[in-house]
């Protein structure tokens, strides 16, 4: 009963920050909310981990991290002066 609570919260979170990711006025506005969304989602990762007891998801969970991050970085560069 408790993970189906820890799920709901999850999936209201990445809504939420879907939704300001598509109804941002700005560009930084979207890439937060999409941000926020795979900070949301690698926790997600990480509590299927430990629902499963297979973790592996960790290790997945840990790449799409860097991912996100580089992604971000690289919008970010993008904005302030071009590529």
């Amino acid at each position: 009963m408790m993970w189906l609570v820890f799920f709901s919260f999850i999936a209201a979170g990445v809504f939420f920050a879907l939704a300001r990711a598509g109804l941002g006025p700005t560009t930084s506005d979207r890439v937060v909310g999409v941000d926020g969304a795979v900070t949301i989602t690698i926790a997600l990762l990480v509590l299927l981990a430990s629902f499963f007891d297979r973790y592996i998801y960790l290790d997945v969970a840990l790449v799409y991290a860097v991912l996100g991050f580089i992604g971000v970085l690289a919008v970010a560069r993008y904005m302030e002066r071009g590529v």
